[in-house]
């Protein structure tokens, strides 16, 4: 453990934003589940719906820093073709 005080501090501080990065990207990805099993079962309007939803979820990760701009334009990018592949 840390002995400096300013140590002790950024240790604390790591340790709260990891739990909320944890947060925001589990819920990220619960986003993107629900989704993908939406197109499974070939609801079209909810699943449009729900990707809508999912990409806010997406961008704020993204402008968060919890993850990387093209992951999350590509999981984006991803769902959507996935989406209007239903209709043809």
């Amino acid at each position: 453990m840390a002995n400096i005080k300013s140590a002790i501090k950024r240790v604390d501080t790591n340790r709260k934003k990891r739990s909320n990065n944890i947060t925001q990207k589990s819920t990220m990805r619960s986003q993107i589940k629900h989704v993908e099993k939406l197109i499974e079962a070939k609801d079209k309007e909810n699943a449009s719906i729900a990707y809508n939803v999912a990409k806010k979820a997406i961008d704020k990760a993204v402008q968060k820093g919890v993850v990387h701009q093209n992951f999350g334009n590509r999981q984006k990018s991803r769902l959507a073709n996935k989406i209007n592949q239903l209709g043809a």
